[in-house]
């Protein structure tokens, strides 16, 4: 069996943060898991009779987040993990969507992973080991019309993870982002903010997209229990990925994207040479 583990999971009230805390608690790891109320704690303490601890933390809460990692490390123990889960989708055409939910979106999906990261990293590298996961998207690699808020904070995460992975290798912390592709989750029933319609001209686009999401809701392909085993033996590994897709919708989609960015990349090729010098 693999070495036992502290790992320290954001959003774990439901979704991929619940399934992960459950598999990796089957698998004899220690999981402390952040939800945002004393309900939700109390219920997730429930999960197990030993290794479970939750922690009442709202990851926008960025003056909070310091002393909230300071009092598990010190309490708990070393966080070997953090798995940066907590995020949500937002629906809607971007002229229709007001920027306070562009705002919002970026505050839970970026700045509080960014914040979650800049709590732990100071203990890892002291240790010169550790593993951060940051759940991503498959939307961080491909688009469509309608998310664009959502894939923009997915897009972001996806860079700042790599990026980050580059500058903390050194002190034997890896990044790993994890892209899941569509899962049985409630990313697109009930976590999911949906902004109303207001401009008639986008119906045609849109409207069967937001129903298509609607009627799939539910019955999705990927298996979150099986997901979370797949990130667990990212965590075992010797060497594990920067980016890691999950789901064969996934990989699907994201090499048909390469592959027709790389047509427009040699579609262009003389323009873009025509630059230099």
């Amino acid at each position: 069996m693999a070495a036992t583990k502290t790992l320290l999971i954001t959003g774990v009230s439901s979704g991929f943060g619940r399934a992960l805390a459950q598999e990796a608690l089957a698998a004899g790891h220690r999981v402390v898991g952040t939800v945002r109320s004393e309900q939700a704690r109390r219920d997730f303490e429930t999960l197990a009779t030993s290794n479970v601890i939750g922690r009442i933390l709202d990851v926008t809460d960025f003056d909070a987040i310091d002393g909230v990692v300071g009092n598990i490390e010190a309490t708990v123990g070393p966080v070997d993990v953090l798995v940066n889960n907590a995020g949500y989708g937002h629906e809607g055409v971007l002229e229709e969507s007001p920027l306070e939910e562009m705002r919002r979106q970026f505050d839970v999906n970026v700045f509080g992973a960014v914040a979650m990261m800049k709590a732990v990293l100071p203990y890892m590298r002291g240790r010169r080991r550790g593993h951060i996961l940051n759940i991503t998207s498959m939307g961080g690699h491909i688009t469509l019309p309608g998310i664009s808020y959502y894939c923009g904070s997915k897009f972001a995460l996806e860079g700042i993870s790599e990026t980050v992975g580059k500058e903390v290798k050194p002190f034997g912390i890896a990044v790993t982002a994890v892209a899941p592709g569509s899962f049985r989750t409630d990313w697109a029933g009930r976590s999911m903010v949906r902004t109303p319609r207001s401009i008639p001209d986008y119906d045609g686009l849109f409207d069967p997209i937001r129903e298509a999401r609607r009627q799939k809701s539910g019955r999705q392909l990927g298996d979150p229990a099986k997901a979370a085993r797949a990130m667990l033996d990212v965590i075992d590994s010797d060497s594990p990925p920067a980016h890691l897709l999950l789901g064969s919708d996934a990989i699907d989609l994201v090499r048909q994207k390469l592959s027709l960015l790389a047509e427009e990349i040699d579609e262009w090729e003389t323009i873009t040479r025509s630059t230099d010098g």
